[in-house]
C-alpha cells in the first residue's frame, strides 16, 4: 500500500519535528532510517503493531519497522512496516505522507527503505541509522545499495529526541506508575504466610494486567534472602518482601519498588526503611530544572556515605520513558553498561526519572525504594507517590493453605 506524497498534513505530525531538525543538524545527519521499535513508535505517535508486541521472528526473518524521516522534509517521509499493517492504516491512519505495508522480513523492509530514500534524493546522503537495532543482513543491504552514503550512528541523536517528554507522554508514565504502584500494593495485600514467590508474581501479572498495563517484569524478594528470581521460596511471618515491577502503559514505562511485611515491622526494620528514605529525599531535594544531573547523584551518594548502612546499600539513578534505561544517562557504568553523559548537564523540565536506594541487609534482607518523577521548573513530581512505608500483607491470621493455581 502506497500513499501518495503529500495526503497527510504535515500539522498532523506527532513530535515536535522543528526539535529532531535541530538535534539532526547538530549530529550530521540528512535523513533517519528508525528501525527499534521505540523510536518508530515515538515517531509515529506511540503506535506499536499488537502482532509483533512479543515476539518479532516470523518464518526466517524477523520483523522490521522503518520509519524515514528527511531532516526538514517531512513531506519525504516514510513508515515501512508488515503487509498486515494496511489495516492498521485504514483504521487509524498513519501521518507519515507515505506507507510501504508489504515487508514480512528485514530484506523486504531494507529494500523498501533504499527505493525511498533514492526516490526522494537521498541516496548518497548522511543517513542516521541505529546499529544496534538494524539486523546485519538489512546494513550489508543498505550498505551496498547506497554506497555513496554515509552511514551514522543515530542512537544518542534519537536519545535526545526523546529526553524531553511532551505532556502526552508524561500523562502515560504517570498512569503507568499508577497502575503499577496500586497493583503492587494489591498484591502485598492478598498474599498471606505460606504463598510462595512464584504465586506472589503471577498475582502482580494478573492485577497489572487487569487494571490495563502490560506487565513486563518483576522482581521479588522475601526474607533475608537477596535472590529475586520466582522460586517455590514461602513467605514467612515477620519477613520482609520487596516487591519491583516494570509495566508499561501505551509503551511508557512504569518501574517502582515497594516493601511489604508478614506482620508488624519491629523497631530496626523502620529504621532501616527510614535511611533508605533518607537518601530518596536528599536525590529529591535537588531534582530541579538547571540543577546538573551529577549534582543530584553526588548529593545522594554524600547523604549515604554518612549513613550506617552504606556499606551494603547502593544510590543509583537514570532516566526513563519508552524504555526503563534512556536519557538522561546519570552516572557510568551503573549498573548498567553506559557513559553518564548527562551528569555535566542540567536537568530540564519534563525529563523523567527514576532514582532507586537499594539495601542488601545481611540480615534483614533486600530494603528497596525506587521511584519515579518528572522534572520541573521548580523541582519535581513523583508519580505513584504511595505506599512508600511498611505495606502490610493481608489475612495474617488465616491458616497456610496455598492459594488455587492459575493456568497460563
Amino acid at each position: 500500500m502506497n500513499i501518495a506524497p503529500g495526503k497527510n498534513a504535515v500539522s498532523a505530525i506527532p513530535f515536535d519535528h522543528a526539535r529532531v531538525d535541530r538535534l539532526m543538524e547538530e549530529a550530521g545527519i540528512d535523513v533517519l532510517l528508525a528501525t527499534s521499535k521505540h523510536n518508530t513508535q515515538y515517531l509515529l505517535g506511540g503506535y506499536k503493531f499488537i502482532f509483533f508486541a512479543a515476539m518479532d521472528a516470523i518464518g526466517h526473518s524477523r520483523y522490521l519497522p522503518v520509519v524515514v524521516y528527511e531532516k526538514g522534509g517531512p513531506d519525504h517521509a516514510a513508515y515501512i512496516g508488515n503487509r498486515m499493517e494496511g489495516g492498521e492504516h485504514q483504521n487509524h491512519p498513519f501521518w507519515t505522507p507515505t506507507l510501504h505495508a508489504a515487508c514480512w522480513g528485514t530484506l523486504d523492509a531494507a529494500n523498501l527503505a533504499v527505493e525511498h530514500l533514492k526516490k526522494i534524493g537521498k541516496g548518497d546522503a548522511r543517513i542516521g541509522i541505529e546499529p544496534a537495532f538494524l539486523p546485519s543482513d538489512a546494513y550489508t543491504l543498505i550498505r551496498k545499495a547506497l554506497p555513496g552514503a554515509k552511514l551514522i550512528d543515530a542512537t544518542e541523536m534519537l536519545e535526545r529526541m526523546r529526553a524531553i517528554k511532551t505532556e502526552a507522554e508524561l500523562e502515560k508514565l504517570r498512569v503507568a506508575s499508577e497502575l503499577i504502584t496500586d497493583s503492587m500494593l494489591a498484591t502485598i495485600q492478598w498474599a498471606r504466610e505460606g504463598t510462595t514467590k512464584t504465586e506472589i508474581i503471577e498475582q502482580l501479572r494478573r492485577e497489572e494486567t487487569n487494571r490495563g498495563a502490560h506487565f513486563e517484569y518483576c522482581l521479588l524478594t522475601l526474607g533475608s534472602s537477596h535472590n529475586r528470581a520466582a522460586s517455590p521460596q514461602a513467605w514467612k511471618k515477620g519477613e520482609v518482601l520487596s516487591i519491583d515491577s516494570g509495566g508499561n502503559y501505551h509503551g511508557y514505562i512504569g518501574d517502582l519498588c515497594r516493601m511489604g511485611i508478614l506482620g508488624e515491622p519491629d523497631a530496626e526494620l523502620e529504621d532501616l526503611l527510614a535511611e533508605v528514605e533518607t537518601v530518596q529525599q536528599a536525590a529529591f531535594s535537588k531534582v530541579k530544572a538547571g540543577t546538573l544531573g551529577g549534582d543530584m547523584i553526588s548529593h545522594a551518594e554524600g547523604v549515604l556515605k554518612k549513613s550506617k548502612v552504606a556499606s551494603y546499600t547502593d544510590f543509583f539513578a537514570h532516566g526513563m520513558g519508552l524504555i526503563t534505561h534512556e536519557a538522561p544517562f546519570l552516572m557510568t557504568n551503573h549498573p548498567v553498561t553506559y557513559e553518564g553523559t548527562y551528569a555535566e548537564k542540567p536537568l530540564e523540565k519534563n525529563m523523567v526519572l527514576s532514582v532507586e536506594t537499594t539495601m542488601l541487609h545481611p540480615k534483614r534482607g533486600f530494603i528497596k525504594l525506587e521511584d519515579t518523577v518528572a522534572v520541573t521548573d521548580t523541582g519535581y513530581v513523583m508519580f505513584g507517590d504511595r505506599g512508600r512505608g511498611w505495606n502490610r500483607a493481608g489475612w495474617l491470621s488465616a491458616p497456610h493453605s496455598r492459594p488455587t493455581a492459575v493456568a497460563v
